[in-house]
């Protein structure tokens, strides 16, 4: 049960770096992204990067309601939906981060 409230304050947090960033504030980047984006540029990449941080959270945040109820119920198909979903959105999300990266940075590293 511990690790289901671990996971969900990871999630939260996830949740509020993107909208952070979606809000323009990219200072929780890699100093390498923050200085290769122009100034005009900052919002529209803060909003994508944010975007997918937001979808990671929100993944994180739905395994870790499922491994809860799997705790109550002793049923592991929660937990497996719930891995399902988590892989989903972290790849989901990181290509949307990506490919911001790649547009407005014009790589990754």
């Amino acid at each position: 049960m511990l690790s289901s409230i671990v996971t969900l304050i990871v999630g939260v947090v996830c949740i509020a770096l993107g909208i952070s960033n979606m809000r323009g504030n990219i200072s929780s980047l890699h100093s390498y992204h923050r200085h290769r984006v122009s100034e005009e540029d900052k919002i529209p990449f803060g909003k994508k990067v944010g975007l997918g941080t937001i979808i990671i959270g929100i993944g994180i945040i739905v395994f870790s309601g499922l491994s809860a109820v799997t705790f109550y119920t002793e049923n592991d198909v929660f937990v497996l939906v719930g891995t399902a979903i988590m892989i989903v959105s972290i790849v989901v999300g990181l290509v949307i981060s990506f490919r911001a990266m790649i547009k407005y940075n014009k790589g990754i590293f």
